[in-house]
């Protein structure tokens, strides 16, 4: 039976981990492998590590990275970056990682999920969706997606999009808001819903926790949930001092209370 999770999204960028505010002014937080051993002792429900360069790069994923990453992870890891061929997802998943996260490379061509999905189980396949809030346009919201770390604007709307994966097999969305990305005030639950109502895949949100209480409103309005964040896990206090923290036994059956 699915059960909510709560997911600490780990953004690498120049082989250092950092954290962005709406995609932009990475600061350094540490190193990937050190923060795996920390989260490891925390019990962690599910890691995902997203490469933020290789995409622009136009380069293939750190299978290096991976392979370390793997090793050291005693939670599944799920893995972004670069992936554009089934070959590579195959590689991935024999390092070690559980799951093959995809974006710009699957919203150029859908059948690469199906593709993928049938060489290393669906189950395994996570397409991510970075996703910001146009302006109002006759009275309802519009989402737009975007790729290339914000840069790039996709040809197609959330909503449209949303429609396409009924056709394609995936065993997970990731949807990031990137207007929320690192302002720690509280994720957007309109954006949230209205991917919830479109889909019936399992579903992790990501892009502006900034307290367990957020992680709490969010998995006890949609239930069972992927609940990710970045700031929260990584930042301790006003200041932001660099603490890698995750809620313990207690805290965490406070705030998963479906």
């Amino acid at each position: 039976m699915l059960r909510p999770r709560i997911i600490p999204c780990l953004l690498v960028h120049k082989k250092g981990l950092v954290k962005t505010i709406q995609f932009s002014d990475p600061k350094y937080v540490g190193d990937p492998l050190n923060a795996v051993k920390i989260f490891n002792e925390k019990e962690v429900d599910e890691l995902m590590v997203l490469d933020i360069d290789a995409t622009i790069d136009m380069r293939e994923p750190n299978f290096k990275l991976i392979e370390n990453l793997a090793s050291e992870c005693r939670m599944p890891l799920c893995f972004g970056g670069g992936v554009r061929t089934v070959d590579q997802a195959i590689r991935m998943v024999n390092l070690g990682a559980e799951k093959v996260a995809l974006s710009s490379s699957a919203l150029n061509d859908m059948d690469l999920l199906d593709q993928i999905g049938k060489a290393i189980g669906v189950q395994s396949v996570v397409l991510v969706l970075d996703v910001k809030k146009r302006n109002k346009l006759f009275g309802s919201s519009v989402y737009e997606v975007f790729t290339h770390r914000g840069k790039k604007k996709h040809s197609k709307d959330l909503d449209v999009v949303l429609k396409q994966l009924h056709d394609h097999a995936i065993g997970e969305l990731v949807v990031n808001d990137i207007s929320n990305d690192g302002l720690m005030q509280g994720f957007d639950l309109d954006l949230a819903s209205f991917v919830h109502e479109r889909i019936e895949v399992p579903f992790t949100f990501l892009g502006g926790a900034g307290s367990y209480t957020d992680l709490n409103k969010l998995i006890d309005r949609f239930k069972i949930i992927g609940a990710a964040a970045g700031s929260i896990f990584v930042f301790k206090g006003k200041y932001k001092a660099v603490l890698i923290n995750y809620p313990g036994k207690e805290e965490k059956s406070q705030i998963i209370t479906t």
